[in-house]
């Protein structure tokens, strides 16, 4: 199989991409807004059963393997889907139980199900569960995680998701050992957005200025010196005093936010990488050297996804002729890798 359908399905979003298994250059592909989270509200509100959920979830994917094909012009009968994020939760198709940290970089530990094509939904599917200590959890960024390292690489190293639940995953001796969570994002879209402080900033889709990196440093550098809940304030004081405009003001907030999650690994002696999108990567790096960390290295969030993907069906692939007999489950036919 020279080529897999790569399915990045988060709470918010689904992104579908077609990838040569070769080069991993990707054909084509889609992304659109029904996520795992509005999938889930529209299979409660079908009033179909629960072992009608795999099927629902499955035709919801197959109108998007349908766009797919009209991008690429190629028809997509019986290529594999590679299925990695909240598709494997409790409001996803299926859900796995997580795999208890620590797991191998080259992913050969993670709890794995492959659910066999049918007559209905003519692709084999293979999905991915997320990783949990005793207090924090993961679903996605542990199959980024296998796509930004080389499985024999045996360096330690700290990985920084940024996101609306920013992810920082410890890495040693070629297994992730820790995973902690930061709600940066949702918190930041909470406070500019339905807080009191959403009357003291003002969003913008312009280039950031001199003035408005001027007041993200200072946010940054007010997170390592003050408490978080009494430099929140400040961020009304700042418009209500004229100290900062409300478009400055908003990056003052998106620094005290970033600094107060990465306050912690200010002394941290491993390497860092920075996996996101070009954005959060040049804020997050702004923030970093601002709190006097050197050395960061970048992977794009996108890539890790495919090259994550690509790894554990290769792996998939060899380990095939070793699976277990099907067994019966919400009426298909599934394999344990």
């Amino acid at each position: 199989m020279m080529r897999f359908i790569s399915c990045d399905w988060g709470t918010s979003a689904l992104r579908l991409r077609l990838v040569d298994t070769r080069s991993l250059v990707v054909i084509a592909e889609v992304t659109t807004i029904n996520g795992i989270s509005t999938t889930f509200e529209s299979w409660k509100k079908s009033g179909t059963q629960q072992k009608e959920k795999l099927s629902f979830y499955q035709s919801a994917l197959t109108e998007q393997i349908k766009e797919l094909e009209k991008q690429s012009n190629l028809l997509l009968e019986n290529i594999p889907v590679v299925i990695s994020g909240m598709a494997s939760s409790s409001i996803g198709m299926i859900e796995l139980p997580y795999k208890e940290i620590p797991f191998s970089i080259d992913g050969h530990d993670l709890n794995i199900e492959l659910i066999e094509a049918t007559h209905e939904f003519n692709h084999s599917m293979l999905l991915i569960s997320g990783a949990k200590t005793n207090d924090d959890a993961m679903r996605g960024e542990e199959t980024q995680l296998i796509g930004c390292i080389n499985g024999n690489n045996r360096e330690e190293g700290l990985f920084i998701f940024p996101g609306t639940h920013s992810k920082h995953i410890t890495v040693r001796n070629a297994k992730a050992v820790d995973v902690k969570t930061y709600m940066t994002g949702e918190f930041f879209e909470l406070l500019s957005k339905k807080s009191i402080l959403s009357n003291n900033v003002e969003s913008s889709d312009d280039i950031p200025n001199a003035d408005n990196t001027t007041s993200f440093d200072k946010g940054v550098l007010d997170s390592l010196q003050l408490n978080i809940l009494h430099s929140l304030f400040r961020v009304r004081t700042n418009d209500l005093f004229g100290k900062l405009s409300k478009k400055e003001n908003y990056y003052y907030l998106s620094g005290l936010l970033i600094g107060a999650e990465l306050r912690e690994i200010v002394n941290v002696k491993m390497p860092i990488t920075i996996v996101g999108d070009e954005t959060l990567i040049k804020y997050y790096t702004t923030a970093l050297i601002k709190l006097g960390v050197h050395g960061i290295k970048y992977q794009d969030a996108a890539k890790a996804v495919i090259n994550g993907q690509c790894r554990l069906f290769n792996l998939y692939q060899s380990k095939i002729k070793q699976a277990k007999a099907p067994i019966d489950y919400n009426e298909a036919k599934l394999k344990r890798t």
